[in-house]
């Protein structure tokens, strides 16, 4: 009992660290481009190596890439907008969530649908 006390006094003593964020969301936004960029390039070697040697996955790698950056920007500016105050706000938990969960949704998933379909159209042709 007397643990579970000091615990408590301990917890009371702490500062609560304030999440920005902005910040926050800047940052899941590099990650999440540095990420699909990855898988996509990897995607794309992947496709190469198997066979397809025409240009077209070279020119999907760069629009692809290119496309990507509009969107994630998208989410970064609707967070980067807000107030100090709004920047704090607890509040904005679910939202961030919300925006993070797709996010990351689009950076992984997106490679891997693109690189499917491409390889589907293939082998069609």
């Amino acid at each position: 009992m007397r643990e579970l006390s000091q615990h408590r006094h301990i917890a009371e003593d702490q500062t609560v660290e304030v999440k920005d964020w902005r910040k926050r969301m800047s940052d899941h936004v590099a990650w999440a481009l540095l990420v699909y960029t990855g898988l996509q390039i990897f995607m794309t070697v992947k496709a190469l190596s198997a066979g397809m040697s025409s240009i077209l996955p070279y020119m999907a790698l760069i629009i692809l890439v290119a496309a990507i950056i509009p969107a994630c920007r998208w989410f970064e500016r609707r967070w980067t907008v807000m107030s100090d105050e709004e920047a704090t706000d607890p509040a904005f938990a679910g939202a961030f969530r919300r925006d993070t969960v797709m996010l990351w949704a689009i950076a992984i998933g997106l490679p891997l649908v693109l690189t499917g379909l491409c390889k589907v159209i293939f082998a069609i042709v």
